[in-house]
Order: structure tokens, then C-alpha cells, then sequence
């Protein structure tokens, strides 16, 4: 027999809808409504039509904030991804140390971004930064306000120490789920530690490393307060982001409308890589069905 359809259950449904409304599609149709005008002040708006878009793609500044973030982004999935699995790897599956070590994993993701800006701000100065005196008693020169390659290494440096967590208890989490039976039968095969993480950890935990990989992509290609708070997007442009840049043109510049398709542009490039990601993710590893040949 089929199952009876309950239309009931959209009455739980409804609540959701509006609270998104709300909170999204409405400043989301506001920013479209601002991208296709231009004002003169005095809440008087003209119709520009798609002429902010053409701005905005033919634009250096917006493609080279582009290809810094998409260069941070690539930078921190390369290091925080296998780091946060080799952490993972590590960590106690039982006794009295599981909850220290989760606790202590759990300790950067609680402290606000920025804070993390302000900290790594004291932490990186030559002067009186336990990071920067270290660095010149060591005979190099440091100084992340002024030196471009300083200025990435510390904001890469203070993003990985803020979010390896996140991958870290992801990936334990996706551990810890495991049945105990796959090592067993690994253990009886002669499998080496290569062998089992392999084939058994690493093909178990891909679902939490595609959540990871697409936490750490949105997070990392639209980060604002911590570099903003650290570097200012200096020296020069070298840290300028999309999102600083953005707030720039938007608050600084109060170019609306530019800034307003800026937005728009920079949300569809964040939907479609994640897309791509999550598509190409999901499908590595996942056998295909042989195509069978009818008579």
C-alpha cells in the first residue's frame, strides 16, 4: 500500500521559510535592487541597468582581489586539510584524555574573529610580540605591516591556528564512528597503518572531509575581520580581499551600486566553486555500474 502524504508537516516548514526570508532573500533583492541603479542621495535612484557588472568584470582591482583569495583559499585547504586528518590520526579513541583533548581542539574556535585579529596583531610585533621578538632575536627580519611576504605569512599562520580545529574534530568525529570490526579484520590481513588508513579510515570519513573542505573554502574565500583587524588589507593591496575590498567601495567609497554587483558577482563565485567542489568530492572514489550491454 502507499504511504499516506501528510501536508501537515509543511506547517512545521512554514517557520523556516519565513526566518530565512527575513534574514536572506530580503537584503539579497535590496542588494539586487542597488546593483542595477545609481543614486545622487536624497534616496533618488536611477535606472543603470547592467552597466555595474561591466564595471565590475572589467575591473583590475576586483580580479586581483579575486586571485588573492582564491591563492589564501588553496594555501589553507592545502595545509589545514591534512594537518587537521594527521591531528585526527593521533588523538585518544578512549580513556580520560579524550574529553582534555577535545576541549583543548574546541579552545580557538571559541574565541571571536576579532579577537584573533587583535591577538595576533600584539603577537606579531617586533617590539613587544613573544612571535616578532622571537623571529628578530633570530636574526630576520620581520615585520608584517610593511613586508607583503611577513603580512601573508602571519595571516596564514593565524588562520591555521584558528581553524585546523574545526577539520580536526570533524575528521575525529568521522573516526570515532568507524566499527571496530574493520581494524580487527585489518589486523587478522597483516594491513599496514598505510594500508588501513588507506582503505578503511580515509574512504569512511570522506563525507566529513567534503563537509571540512567546504566550511574551510567559504570560510577562508570570504574572510574579512581578521586580516582587516591584523593588516588594514596592507601593506598596500597585498591583503586586500574581496571582502575588505567590497567594504571598502560600499562604506569607504559609498559606491552602491558598484558595490552592490561586486556582492552579487562574489556570491555566484562562491556558489559555483562550491559546487564544483562538492560535485568532484563526491564523486571520487564512488564505483560506477557497469554499463551492460542489451541484446
Amino acid at each position: 500500500m502507499d504511504k499516506p502524504y501528510n501536508n501537515k508537516a509543511w506547517l512545521f516548514v512554514i517557520p523556516v521559510f519565513v526566518l530565512v526570508a527575513l534574514s536572506a532573500i530580503i537584503p539579497i533583492m535590496t542588494v539586487v535592487n542597488y546593483s542595477f541603479q545609481d543614486t545622487f542621495g536624497n534616496n533618488q535612484f536611477f535606472w543603470a541597468g547592467t552597466e555595474w557588472f561591466q564595471d565590475v568584470l572589467r575591473s583590475d582591482r576586483f580580479w586581483n582581489a579575486l586571485g588573492r583569495n582564491l591563492v589564501f583559499s588553496l594555501i589553507i585547504l592545502s595545509i589545514e586539510i591534512p594537518l587537521g586528518i594527521a591531528i585526527a590520526l593521533t588523538m585518544p579513541k578512549k580513556g580520560i584524555w579524550v574529553p582534555v583533548c577535545l576541549v583543548l581542539m574546541a579552545l580557538p574556535l571559541l574565541i571571536p574573529w576579532n579577537v584573533v585579529g587583535t591577538i595576533w596583531q600584539i603577537f606579531g610585533r617586533a617590539d613587544i610580540g613573544l612571535l616578532g621578538r622571537t623571529i628578530e632575536q633570530l636574526g630576520f627580519e620581520y615585520n608584517y605591516a610593511s613586508n607583503v611576504l611577513d603580512a601573508w605569512l602571519t595571516i596564514i599562520l593565524m588562520d591555521v591556528w584558528h581553524w585546523t580545529s574545526l577539520v580536526v574534530l570533524l575528521c575525529y568525529a568521522g573516526l570515532v564512528s568507524i566499527p571496530e570490526a574493520y581494524y580487527q579484520a585489518a589486523k587478522i590481513d597483516g594491513a599496514s597503518r598505510w594500508s588501513v588508513f588507506r582503505y578503511i579510515q580515509l574512504p569512511k570519513i570522506r563525507g566529513v572531509l567534503i563537509i571540512a573542505f567546504l566550511l574551510r573554502f567559504m570560510d577562508s574565500f570570504m574572510i574579512y575581520t581578521e586580516p582587516f583587524v591584523l593588516t588594514g588589507g596592507g601593506p598596500g593591496n597585498s591583503t586586500t580581499f574581496m571582502s575588505i575590498d567590497l567594504v571598502k567601495q560600499a562604506i569607504g567609497q559609498f559606491d552602491l551600486g558598484p558595490a552592490a554587483a561586486m556582492s552579487l558577482v562574489y556570491q555566484l563565485i562562491v556558489l559555483t566553486i562550491c559546487y564544483i567542489f562538492f560535485t568532484v568530492m563526491s564523486n571520487v572514489g564512488v564505483d560506477k555500474p557497469d554499463a551492460r550491454v542489451e541484446d
